[in-house]
């Protein structure tokens, strides 16, 4: 299929990519209108949901999801899932059926739309570089959880260079051990031969997201944090 490809760079470059980037304008600005209106709702979730399947659609990416029979719906969690690649941000917004918010990095604040519609949606913005403003965007995080929603937090901080899973950080566990909460393993695979860090041509293909039974964290003290983040990160890792 190798003859595909001048076909296909042409066809991202000139059709998918500005079909993606005017998507993503008019989602991050019905989100701007819509959250303050209907927060929390279905309804000001939508146009994420919908740019998140019509993104992947539009670069030829199927994804396949599974595992939410061992979820109920008005259960808060801690959704925790592998990162390997912008397409996981994609998949989870477009299949994952529960109103959650993203626990991502400061500088994506800056981004312009993306930023301010995050924002306005009530993600929360941590600052890896700072201790202190790092605590204070978990107790956010906590507030949030308190009303019902659910969180997504990329352990690893980061997208994988190389398609391993990296190394995990404890926020997400000690957040949910506090609060009482269950960790929902998410196994997300397929997405670093869609577009590798450091690449700019999207491949064609498929990404599989396995939804893996909650952990209940009240079988562990805040000492054995450690051992639930090990339990969790090898969930991940078997599954890859």
């Amino acid at each position: 299929m190798r003859y595909l490809y001048p076909f296909y760079f042409i066809y991202q470059w000139f059709i998918a990519v500005p079909l993606a980037a005017v998507a993503t304008i008019l989602t991050a600005l019905s989100t701007i209108l819509l959250s303050p209106l209907f927060p929390n709702s279905k309804f000001a979730y939508f146009p994420a949901k919908m740019w998140g399947k019509f993104c992947c659609y539009i670069f030829f990416i199927k994804v396949e999801c599974n595992g939410f029979e061992h979820l109920n719906p008005k259960q808060s969690y801690i959704f925790t899932a592998n990162h390997q690649s912008i397409f996981d941000i994609l998949a989870v917004y477009g299949w994952i059926p529960f109103i959650f918010k993203w626990v991502m990095k400061m500088e994506l604040r800056n981004l312009p739309f993306i930023g301010a519609a995050c924002a306005a949606a009530g993600h929360i913005f941590i600052d890896r570089s700072n201790p202190m403003a790092a605590k204070h965007s978990l107790e956010k995080a906590a507030e949030q959880l308190i009303h019902g929603n659910s969180v997504v937090i990329f352990p690893e901080g980061t997208r994988t260079r190389t398609g391993k899973l990296g190394k995990f950080k404890r926020g997400a566990f000690l957040l949910a051990m506090e609060l009482k909460l269950p960790i929902v393993p998410i196994t997300i695979s397929g997405s670093f031969e869609r577009l590798p860090k450091h690449t700019v041509l999207v491949k064609p293909g498929t990404i599989k997201i396995i939804v893996h039974s909650p952990l209940d964290v009240s079988k562990y003290t805040m000492e054995q944090s450690s051992e639930l983040l090990r339990t969790t990160q090898e969930i991940i890792r078997g599954a890859l």
